[in-house]
């Protein structure tokens, strides 16, 4: 008998490190397992949404966001003098009221908006932290929400004359803010070389 318990005492230690060193890689594998799910859920969109632009390089080229309009039709009024102390700190882009404006590129919708100079207005957050700020517009389209995840293409609203713009002829005031401030947008619609904006 003395002969058993000496062969048991020995397998029973054995056994409680084998359990040890497979405690910790198991617990590990589902720790990765919760954050992946976690991750991939419907609630961690938005975190995830922002982590990916931020990694995203600024784009060298953009699709012009008016449904139907060819960037070499846009003057380039960047910088002009807007009464006396300020400057056109975006391009206009002349359409018929009611045209789509589509988002520019994949971002994430962190404000919509009616008020101040830009009247009916939209804030995308997009690749490398850059906010796209569409403007003048006579209305939204039905549904859209703030936290909402668009991709290029993705309608936003319409062309209109809202804000500062009332009684001019219909336009989107379109703009770019990078770490800088504002920066003139349209060399990255006229350096575009894919599809036009539209359907």
């Amino acid at each position: 008998m003395p002969a058993e318990t000496r062969s048991d005492s020995r397998v029973a230690p054995s056994a409680r490190r084998v359990r040890r060193w497979l405690l910790g890689p198991v617990l590990l594998a589902l720790a990765a397992l919760a954050v992946a799910s976690l991750w991939n859920s419907r609630w961690a969109q938005v975190p995830r949404t922002l982590w990916t632009l931020s990694r995203m390089p600024a784009p060298a080229a953009l699709p012009v966001p008016v449904e139907g309009v060819k960037a070499r039709g846009i003057a380039d009024t960047f910088g002009a003098p807007r009464g006396r102390d300020r400057t056109h700190a975006g391009v206009d882009i002349f359409a018929r009221r009611g045209t789509a404006v589509r988002s520019a590129g994949p971002g994430l919708v962190v404000d919509i908006r009616e008020g101040g100079l830009g009247g009916r207005q939209v804030w995308v957050l997009g690749p490398a932290r850059e906010r796209y700020y569409y403007a003048h517009l006579d209305g939204w389209r039905e549904g859209l929400a703030r936290g909402e995840v668009v991709q290029a293409g993705t309608v936003l609203g319409y062309v209109g004359d809202s804000g500062n713009a009332k009684g001019t002829p219909p336009h989107l005031h379109w703009g770019i803010y990078g770490q800088a401030g504002a920066y003139d947008p349209l060399p990255l619609l006229r350096a575009w070389q894919g599809p036009a904006s539209g359907p």
